[in-house]
């Protein structure tokens, strides 16, 4: 029995009303290419992400997966005096709902981390569904992880000092990718930091059903992005871990990992279960789940109260995971 949707947070219900012509929650398959073609994709090829020129700013192709093409690596190093030691490392992994997107996609949070703590950021570019479903996207992501480790002190990084990072359709790519490397015995992230990460293909929770046609990703556009990712195998029992990590039977051994989801977004419910699931295998993880929070709110409404809150918490765990 579906539930009365919790309220939206006030700053970000208006935040909504104005971004609602642009931005619609229900997103069908055939919507897909008219929304890669939007206005936002393209503005992302406009942004400064040297900061001003605090940061140095190279776009790199490396070996893809065995037999796939090479991948698009965006690699921003400070530009300040180096210090005593390599920095750490930030990778990170765009959002999308599987199906839109780049690596220029959200660069801008990582890049604020980056410039407070004095970070290399590497954010990867992946094959997208549906003319590339599973595993073509968390490979991609694995092959990149991969390379930048090798390659993380030529860039000024600290190869045993990376975080992976992500949100939305990223935060479950990350998710995927820490289970895939645990499994692998793979360079071993020291977290994971996974923003309204996107991790059960099986879309039946509570939260998905309150939220249906509200906010600016609900149970269509949820349905649509699994769908390309998976096709017929969406919802059914044979679905990968490494697809959907709320799959996972094992979620021991993982980093310590960070999650936030809004209280009113559809991913409420698998955000809550995964981090619990975390605790109950023994592992560390930070749970925020805030109030009023629609999906991605802290992007489309940065200056909101709660997004500055949300933001700051960010920051605060990444400080203290990186303290020594």
């Amino acid at each position: 029995m579906t539930s009365v949707p919790p309220p939206f947070d006030p700053e970000l219900a208006a935040a909504l009303e104005l971004i609602k012509e642009v931005i619609q929650p229900g997103m069908a398959p055939e919507d897909i290419e008219t929304v890669r073609q939007g206005p936002g994709i393209a503005l992302l090829a406009d942004l400064d992400l040297t900061a001003g020129g605090a940061f140095e700013v190279e776009d790199r192709s490396v070996p893809g997966p065995e037999g796939a093409p090479e991948i698009s690596l965006l690699i921003c190093r400070p530009t300040a005096p180096a210090p005593d030691r390599p920095r750490p490392v930030v990778y990170h992994v765009h959002g999308g709902g599987m199906v839109i997107g780049n690596n220029r996609v959200g660069v801008d949070v990582a890049l604020d981390w980056a410039r407070e703590l004095d970070l290399v950021v590497v954010s990867v570019e992946y094959r997208l569904a549906p003319e590339h479903p599973h595993p073509a996207p968390v490979e991609d992501v694995y092959a990149g992880l991969l390379w930048t480790a090798e390659h993380a002190k030529e860039l000024g990084g600290d190869p045993e000092r990376i975080v992976i990072a992500g949100t939305s359709a990223g935060g479950g790519l990350s998710a995927a990718l820490a289970l895939l490397l645990r499994d692998r015995g793979g360079p071993r992230p020291i977290g994971q930091l996974l923003l309204c990460p996107m991790l059960d293909d099986r879309n039946d929770t509570v939260s998905s059903h309150q939220m249906a046609g509200l906010g600016v990703w609900d149970r269509t556009a949820n349905e649509t992005g699994w769908g390309a990712l998976l096709g017929e195998q969406r919802g059914g029992p044979d679905v990968s871990p490494y697809a959907a990590p709320a799959r996972a039977e094992d979620l021991s051994g993982l980093p310590p990992a960070f999650l936030d989801v809004g209280s009113a977004e559809t991913f409420r419910d698998e955000v809550v279960a995964y981090a619990s699931r975390i605790w109950q295998a023994g592992g560390v993880a930070e749970l925020h789940v805030w109030p009023g929070g629609f999906h991605g709110f802290d992007g489309f409404a940065p200056q909101a109260t709660l997004s500055r809150s949300a933001r700051a918490a960010h920051l605060d765990w990444l400080r203290r995971l990186l303290a020594e």
